[in-house]
């Protein structure tokens, strides 16, 4: 009976603080941050966006290619399509990479890089585990700072801070933590599309050997350690 007793003491105990914990969270203001952080990341891809959208092919059999499979990734793993903003730059180099907003920019050296559909899916899978994860703010404001990334929003940055923003994403890695819950993310969604993610391994292993053929490799220089990727890629895979 005491035990029991003691029991419900302890329980009750550990409910009242739990909830004295809750209620002391100022959950309004936390929810003013949030809508403040998705406002400045929707005009901050506004504004990247902005400067390189001349560049972008939004028809055609490259466009067609990518777009088919995002969609079937998005589908089969309950994303909605249309709040991924696709564009195809023609550049020879082999990159892809998430914006601010849900903006995806992908290559057309990176479409004519890969072996196959698969390979390419591994591409698409981790950059849109990238903007799932929110994986781009988070890396701006890390690096940036909340402060200065409004400064940009405002224009009191100068104008040279867009291509410094722009060059952050799409030159610089994310770190080793990132990129290892963008891959095993990756790799969960091409299960669920019916991609086998050995493809994916295919490719990094290739970028890792820093193939002749693959030609400008920017995206190597943000994602380090492509073989060892590759060969957690393949395991977590089975």
């Amino acid at each position: 009976m005491k035990k029991t007793i003691l029991q419900a003491f302890i329980l009750l105990s550990l409910a009242a603080g739990i909830y004295l914990l809750i209620s002391r969270v100022n959950w309004m203001k936390l929810f003013r941050i949030e809508k403040m952080t998705d406002a400045l990341e929707q005009k901050l891809g506004d504004m990247v966006w902005a400067g390189m959208e001349e560049q972008s092919i939004e028809e055609g059999k490259e466009y067609d290619r990518v777009d088919s499979l995002v969609t079937a990734i998005c589908k089969s793993n309950g994303f909605k399509r249309d709040k991924i903003k696709l564009h195809i730059m023609g550049d020879s180099e082999v990159n892809a990479f998430a914006l601010p907003d849900r903006h995806m920019v992908v290559h057309t050296g990176l479409i004519n890089a890969v072996h196959n559909d698969d390979e390419l899916s591994g591409v698409l899978a981790h950059e849109i585990a990238h903007m799932e994860l929110s994986h781009v703010m988070k890396k701006l404001l890390k690096q940036m700072g909340y402060t200065l990334l409004i400064s940009i929003t405002t224009g009191e940055a100068g104008g040279g801070a867009i291509k410094e923003l722009l060059g952050m994403l799409s030159s610089t890695a994310y770190d080793r933590k990132l990129e290892k819950d963008a891959d095993i993310k990756a790799i969960e969604y091409l299960k669920k599309t019916g991609i086998s993610p050995n493809g994916f391994a295919d490719f990094l292993y290739r970028l890792g050997e820093k193939d002749g053929s693959l030609g400008s490799l920017s995206w190597i220089s943000t994602h380090p350690d492509s073989k060892e990727r590759a060969k957690y890629i393949r395991e977590e895979g089975r």
